[in-house]
C-alpha cells in the first residue's frame, strides 16, 4: 500500500485575518514496507502533514492518493480508507476513556460491527504487539497504569483496527528512558513484521535507530529527503534548518577533528563503536 502527496498545500483559516500557511506544494510518496521519519523544527508542518495521510485534513490544493485513489475524491469511502491508515496522535493516552484496558482497545473493532470473539482476538493480538500481558492488564482500568503503559494501550487501540500503515506523532514524547525504549523496540518489531510506519520525531537518535528514509520539513516545505546516512552526513545543512544530527555523528565529527581516522558517514552508535575498536586494535598491533 502506497500513499502519495501531489503538490499538497494547506492553509488554516484561509481568507481570514488569521490565515496561516502550514504546507507548501509538498510532493512525496511513502512506499509499502518503509519506516519513514518526518523531522523539522516546531511549527514546520509535520503534524499537519500526517493528518492529511488519512484524510483528517483536506488539502487546500493538491491530492493525497492511497494506492492511487484520491483520498478526497467525490465518491471515495473515506471511512474505509481511514481504517487502512491508523493515526496515533501525540499524547494519545489523553483519549483513553473506557473502564477497562480491553474495552478501550476493543472500542474501534466494536464500531466495525465485529462479533465478541473477533473483538477479543483483536484485543489480545494488539496487546501482545505492544508487550502487555492480556491476563495481567485486560481488566484493569487504563487510568491505574503508568504513563508509558497508558501510551501503549492507546497505540494498541489503533493496532486493533489492523491498519496497513501506522502513523505516530511523537510517540515517545514525555516518556522516561525505559518507557521510550519500550515504544521504540515495539516499533522496530512492527516494522520487521512488514508494517509501513510513518513517525514524527524531534529525536535524531530515534530517527537514526529506526528510519529507512528521512523527510525533512522547514517552514512548510520539503527541503530534504533520503536515507539516514544521506541526511546525517550533511550536518551543516541540518544546522541551517535548525536541527541537529545523532549524538554518534557529532562525536564522530569531533574525533575526526582530533585526528582519529574515521569515515565521514558514521551516524549510529554501533557503527562508531565498531570503527573505534578497530582503530584501537590496529594501533595496538602497530606498537
Amino acid at each position: 500500500m502506497s500513499i502519495e502527496l501531489k503538490q499538497v498545500s494547506h492553509t488554516y483559516s484561509e481568507g481570514s485575518a488569521f490565515q496561516s500557511v502550514a504546507l507548501k506544494n509538498i510532493s512525496l510518496k511513502i512506499e509499502d514496507g518503509e519506516f519513514v521519519c518526518l523531522v523539522g523544527h516546531t511549527g514546520c508542518g509535520k503534524s499537519t502533514l500526517v493528518q492529511h495521510l488519512n484524510g483528517l485534513l483536506k488539502p487546500t490544493s493538491g491530492q493525497v492518493l492511497v494506492d492511487g485513489e484520491d483520498l478526497n475524491g467525490e465518491h471515495v469511502d473515506r471511512r474505509k480508507l481511514r481504517q487502512r491508515v491508523g493515526l496515533v496522535f501525540q499524547y494519545p493516552e489523553y483519549q483513553l476513556f473506557e473502564e477497562t484496558v480491553a474495552k478501550d482497545i476493543g472500542f474501534g473493532p466494536k464500531n466495525l460491527g465485529l462479533d465478541a470473539a473477533q473483538i477479543d482476538a483483536r484485543v489480545r493480538r494488539a496487546m501482545e504487539r505492544v508487550h502487555m500481558d492480556y491476563n495481567k492488564y485486560a481488566q484493569r482500568s487504563p487510568f491505574e497504569l503508568s504513563g508509558g503503559q497508558m501510551r501503549r494501550v492507546a497505540i494498541a487501540g489503533v493496532l486493533a483496527m489492523e491498519p496497513e500503515v501506522l502513523i505516530l506523532d511523537e510517540p515517545t514524547a514525555g516518556l522516561d528512558p525505559r518507557g521510550r525504549d519500550r515504544i521504540l523496540t515495539m516499533l522496530e518489531e512492527l516494522h520487521r513484521e512488514g508494517g509501513t510506519i510513518v513517525m514524527v520525531s524531534h529525536s535524531m537518535d530515534d530517527v537514526a535507530r529506526l528510519a529507512t528514509r528521512v523527510i525533512v520539513l522547514a517552514h512548510g516545505e520539503l527541503v530534504m529527503t533520503g536515507t539516514p546516512r544521506e541526511i546525517f552526513t550533511r550536518p551543516e545543512r541540518m544546522e541551517e534548518i535548525g536541527l541537529g544530527v545523532p549524538d554518534a555523528a557529532r562525536l564522530c565529527a569531533e574525533l575526526r577533528r582530533r585526528g582519529l581516522d574515521l569515515p565521514e558517514d558514521l551516524y549510529t552508535q554501533a557503527e562508531l563503536k565498531e570503527h573505534i575498536l578497530r582503530a584501537w586494535k590496529e594501533a595496538r598491533r602497530a606498537e
